[in-house]
C-alpha cells in the first residue's frame, strides 16, 4: 500500500506522518508532500518518500499521487483559496483512481453558521461529486488555538474573545493527527466523523484554568463580535482572517463549537487530552 500525506509540512501532517510511523507503516510505502522539501529531511531521512506538493500546482499532485492507494488530503491554509486549491488535489486524486481519499475538514458543517465552514462544505461537495471513496474527518477546534496564546493571556491578564458562555469541543492536533491516520488506515469509505473533545469548556474556564495551573490572575473579556474583529485587526491580524475568527465565537457563542458524538475517543481508544493536560504539557 501507498499512502500520500498532503500538507506534510504543516502541524497536523507532521503528526499524522509519525503516527504512521509508530503504527508501523514501512516508511518507503509513505509519500509526505509538501512545499518544501527541506522541512520534511527528518521524515526523508527515515526512509519516508517526500515530494513536492503544491495545491496551486497540479502537475505537484499528479506526480505525488501516481500509483497511491490512500491520500491523507489535509486541507489548505489559506482561507479565501482553498475551494480552487482543493478543486486540484480532487481531481488529482481521481486522475489516479486512488482507492480513498480521507480529507481533514470541519465538525458540524451540517449545521454551523460559521463563515470558516463554507469553503470545507464546498470541498465536500466536490469530493461526492468525484466518484471516489471518501472518508470525512470533520475536525473540531484546535486546544492550540487557546494554549499557545498563553503568554499573552498572562501578559495582559485576560482572555479575550466574543463567545460568551458558549462551550468548545477542542482538542490537541495530536488527538486528531491520531484518529485520522486510524481512519485512513481501516476505513473502507463513505464513513463521517465528528470530531471533537470528551470535555467541553467555556473561555471563562479556560482563563480560570490557566489561572489555576499559573498562580496569576487571568480573567476572561467577552466583547461584542465587532469590538473583537476590531482588537484583531489592531493586534495585526489581516481584516479578512480577523473577520472569520471574530464570527467563529460568534458561532461558539450560539453553541456551534460542541460536539458530542464520541468518535474521537473512539478512533483513539482512549480518552482525548483535556484542557488541563494540553495547558500543563504547554506551559
Amino acid at each position: 500500500m501507498t499512502i500520500v500525506v498532503t500538507a506534510a509540512t504543516g502541524h497536523l501532517g507532521r503528526l499524522a506522518l509519525a503516527e504512521l510511523l509508530r503504527k508501523g507503516v514501512p516508511a518507503n510505502e509513505i509519500v509526505a508532500g509538501g512545499r518544501s522539501l527541506e522541512k520534511l529531511q527528518e521524515f526523508a531521512d527515515s526512509g519516508v518518500r517526500v515530494q513536492v506538493v503544491d495545491y496551486d500546482r497540479p502537475e505537484t499532485l499528479k506526480a505525488a499521487f501516481e500509483g497511491a492507494d490512500r491520500v491523507l488530503f489535509i486541507s489548505g491554509g489559506e482561507v479565501g483559496r482553498r475551494i480552487p486549491q482543493h478543486k486540484n488535489v480532487i481531481d488529482a486524486a481521481k486522475a489516479a483512481n486512488v482507492e480513498l481519499i480521507a480529507y481533514t475538514g470541519f465538525a458540524n458543517i451540517d449545521r454551523t453558521t460559521a463563515k470558516l465552514a463554507s469553503e470545507h462544505l464546498a470541498t465536500e461537495a466536490a469530493l461526492k461529486a468525484s466518484g471516489l471513496p471518501v472518508v470525512l474527518l470533520r475536525h473540531g477546534w484546535y486546544l492550540e488555538n487557546y494554549t499557545e496564546q498563553i503568554p499573552g493571556y498572562l501578559e495582559r491578564g485576560a482572555v479575550a474573545g466574543a463567545a460568551g458562555s458558549g462551550r468548545i469541543s477542542a482538542a490537541t492536533r495530536a488527538d486528531f493527527a491520531a484518529a485520522d491516520v486510524e481512519a485512513l488506515l481501516s476505513s473502507k469509505g463513505g464513513e463521517v466523523f465528528e470530531m471533537g473533545g470528551d470535555e467541553s469548556f467555556t473561555l471563562s474556564e479556560l482563563a480560570a484554568e490557566v489561572s489555576s495551573q499559573t498562580g496569576k490572575e487571568v480573567s476572561y473579556l467577552d466583547l461584542p463580535t465587532d469590538d473583537f474583529r476590531a482588537a484583531l485587526e489592531s493586534a495585526g491580524l489581516p481584516a479578512p482572517f480577523a473577520d472569520v475568527l471574530a464570527d467563529c465565537d460568534r458561532a461558539i457563542r450560539d453553541g456551534e463549537f460542541v460536539v458530542d458524538t464520541g468518535d474521537l475517543s473512539r478512533l483513539l481508544n482512549r480518552p482525548t487530552t483535556s484542557l488541563a493536560e494540553a495547558i500543563k504539557a504547554a506551559l
